[in-house]
This record gives C-alpha cells, sequence and structure tokens, in this order.
C-alpha cells in the first residue's frame, strides 16, 4: 500500500514551506529513516527523513517550490502501484485556491442576477460565467469578481494579464501570480548629452522567514503598547575587565557575552521583567532564558542561551559563537530558538549608536545595545576621555511599568560599570 507523505509543520509558526532540495528522485529506493528532502521553513533549512521504506513513486512539490502545510510531498509505495487515486484525493483535499474560485463563482452569478433584476428595460441576455471588462482594443475581458477586485487593489492592468481560467477567464490565481511586463530596453530612455539611463528593478520572493518576521513583529508593534528607556553606561571598567581575561591565550569573550550576563544577573532581581503577557494572566518565569539576536541572510534569528544567569562568560561567549554558526548555516533546529524569556539586540558591532527595538514575543521587554563611543565625560569635576555605550530598554506597558524598568536597567548599569558584581 503506498503511503502519502505531505509538507510537515516543522515549527509552531509554519504554514508554508518551500523544498530547497531533493535528495532522491522518483525511482529511487528510500529506507525509512533515509534523509529525503531538505525544507525550508519561517525559521531554518532543516533535513527532512523518510519513515517509509520503498521506492519514491510520486513528487509533488518540485526543488524551489512553495507549498501549503499538509499539501501532497510526495508519495512512496511499490514498484508499479497505481497512484493516480491517491494524487487526485491529495489534491483535493488541500486545493484551496479551487474551493475560493468556486465561492467567486457563486458571487459572480449573483451579481449577474442583480444585474439583470435592475435593468428590467433591457432585454435579458444569456450571461457567460464572468463579469466582462472592455479592453483597451474594444474586446472583452473576462474576469471573476475576486480577480477583479484584486486587481484594482494592486494595481494591476488586466490588459496585461493572461487568464487561466475556463475560456481564458482571468481568476485569483492569476492576480496572486502576476509577474508585470518589462518594458524593452530603451523604451524608458532619458534623454540626456550623457549614456541613455534606464528604469528597471528587480523583485523578489519573499522568503519564509521574512514572512513571519513581519508578521510576528507587526503583531507586537501593533498590539504591545511599548515604551522605551535609554541610559548611558560608562564602559571603562568593562573595557579593563575583558582586556584582562583576554590576555590568557586560552580564553575570548567579549562586550556581548558580558551583557547577556549582567542582562542575566539583573532579571534575578527584578523577575517583573522576566515576565509574559498571556492576555487573561501575567506569567512570571523563574528560569532566565536570553535570546540573542543573530543576523543571517533572509532576517533575523533568536537563538536561546537556557539558564545564562547560572553560566559563566566562556560558557556564553562559547554557545552565542555556536549558535552563530549553526544559523549562518541554517542548521539551527527548534529546541534552540524556543523558550526565551528576555532578548537582546546587538548593534554596536555595526557602529550603531542607538536605537529602539521591537519586543520579540511572548517577551515582555527587548535591550537594544549601541556601540561603545570615546567621548568627553565628567569625572570628579574634570572633563575626561571617556567609553560610553547606550542602551534602550523597550517594554511592554502591559506588563512592564516605567519605575520596574528602570530600576531593571540601572541594575544592568551597576554591573557593567562594575564587572565583578555580576561574578560574585
Amino acid at each position: 500500500m503506498a503511503e502519502v507523505i505531505l509538507m510537515p509543520k516543522l515549527s509552531d509558526t509554519m504554514t508554508e514551506g518551500v523544498v530547497a532540495e531533493w535528495h532522491k528522485k522518483v525511482g529511487d529506493d528510500v529506507e525509512s529513516g533515509e534523509l529525503l528532502a531538505e525544507i525550508e521553513t519561517d525559521k531554518a533549512t532543516m533535513e527532512f527523513e523518510s519513515f517509509y521504506d520503498g521506492k519514491l513513486l510520486y513528487i509533488g512539490i518540485e526543488k524551489g517550490q512553495t507549498a501549503p502545510v499538509n499539501d501532497i510531498l510526495a508519495i512512496i509505495g511499490e514498484e508499479g502501484e497505481d497512484i493516480e487515486k491517491l494524487i487526485e484525493e491529495a489534491k483535493q483535499s488541500s486545493s484551496a485556491d479551487a474551493s475560493e474560485d468556486d465561492s467567486s463563482e457563486t458571487v459572480e452569478k449573483k451579481e449577474v442576477v442583480e444585474e439583470k433584476t435592475q435593468t428590467e428595460s433591457k432585454p435579458a441576455a444569456k450571461e457567460t460565467p464572468a463579469a466582462p471588462v472592455t479592453s483597451g482594443d474594444g474586446g472583452r475581458i473576462f474576469v471573476s469578481p475576486l480577480a477583479k477586485k484584486l486587481a484594482e487593489e494592486k494595481n494591476i492592468d488586466l490588459n496585461t494579464v493572461k487568464g487561466s481560467g475556463e475560456n481564458g477567464r482571468i481568476v485569483k490565481r492569476d492576480i496572486e501570480n502576476y509577474v508585470p511586463y518589462e518594458r524593452p530596453q530603451g523604451s524608458a530612455q532619458v534623454a540626456a548629452s550623457g549614456p541613455a539611463l534606464t528604469e528597471s528593478y528587480t523583485d523578489e520572493n519573499i522568503s519564509q522567514m521574512r514572512k513571519t518576521i513581519a508578521k510576528r513583529l507587526a503583531e507586537s508593534k501593533f498590539t504591545a503598547p511599548h515604551f522605551y528607556l535609554t541610559l548611558d553606561i560608562d564602559m571603562d571598567n568593562a573595557i579593563a575587565a575583558r582586556k584582562a581575561v583576554n590576555a590568557n591565550e586560552d580564553v575570548r569573550i567579549s562586550f556581548n557575552d558580558m551583557v547577556i550576563k549582567a542582562c542575566a544577573v539583573a532579571l534575578r532581581k527584578h523577575p517583573a521583567v522576566n515576565s509574559a503577557w498571556l492576555g487573561d494572566k501575567i506569567r512570571k518565569y523563574n528560569h532566565i532564558n536570553i535570546g540573542v539576536a543573530v543576523a543571517v541572510e533572509d532576517g533575523l534569528l533568536v537563538p536561546v542561551v537556557r539558564f545564562a544567569d547560572t553560566k559563566g562568560l566562556m560558557t556564553i561567549g562559547s554557545e552565542v559563537r555556536e549558535f552563530a554558526k549553526k544559523a549562518k548555516d541554517k542548521k539551527l533546529q527548534p529546541q534552540d530558538w524556543e523558550g526565551n524569556t528576555f532578548t537582546i539586540s546587538n548593534l554596536g558591532m555595526f557602529n550603531i549608536e542607538e536605537f529602539t527595538a521591537i519586543i520579540n514575543p511572548p517577551d515582555s521587554c527587548i535591550l537594544a545595545i549601541g556601540a561603545i563611543k570615546q567621548v568627553p565625560v565628567v569625572k570628579d569635576g574634570q572633563v575626561v576621555p571617556g567609553n560610553v555605550m547606550r542602551v534602550t530598554l523597550s517594554c511592554d506597558h502591559r506588563v512592564v511599568d516605567g519605575v520596574t524598568g528602570s530600576e531593571f536597567l540601572n541594575t544592568f548599569k551597576s554591573y557593567m560599570e562594575n564587572p565583578m558584581m555580576m561574578l560574585v
């Protein structure tokens, strides 16, 4: 009996996936536990193993294609099995577009009936199941109401769209998959004494990761009432402490490692900041897991340093470096990025002095770290060179009040300005 394999849900936020690579082709033998494909989720590219033995009889999603969770991915069975019925049943159960097209037909027919009722003075005429639109050359364009509405929203000229429906009718998928016509080179040239200039652009498909980042951060920004607290930290002692530690060839710590440790021990004293808003209650975590934002090609990942308050600077540094490598290689697993209770975003290495970060759900706060700058400071009544790092704490006002956030930030500041305190 052939087995149908569906697009798996590989993370809690995954709604669709992209087949990044097939490791088998149709006709190949497949064993249970053997690598079948690599699937790009909203978080990372993950290896997908077969659960069955047999031959790969069918591939439903080609390399590079996107499909919703539970769409037919492949079929594994015995050589010579009839799989046409399985394919048809799988496609029918997961065909959302077909159901939407059917609903648009219903709306379309209703509009035709209403139009006939409102124009009783005109002779009744047999209507085709489409909403006719006049094209630029006087011809008629047949388009479903849903497709017409989408085209208006996206400012798409229906004259430039080729319909894939019955008798060339333009349907929803034609608008969603529409690629603008590119003008021939030189058609938009600007007259000038120098070289001819041509208008052009490139459209790039949105990755699964970027889609999720956009969705989650938009929800956070427009749902959680953010407020921001900023202060400057004297980094002279931190610089001296790091230099002394790194004098040992076997030890290497970064300022970011010190920031993670200082945040973790400060959260011990301010558990209200180590909390999450759950709608009808506030959850105060007894453990401290620090999420560290890591930039990758497609966006941002937040691997988690678990129980950061119990770990030394060397252990924290080693974990963060390993996470960064795995993130860039798209090898992070769900257990690497889930479970954060507080998040740090550091752009200091990019020479950014100050910025505000959007809270990473379900956290109630995120700390934005700027660059260390050498500036004039006043010490003992004298203006002297100093090293200052500016940080900004973004807070969810439903959980953290101004005083609570300020107290946490000042505790964090005291640890960074006196690094030995965080080690006690």
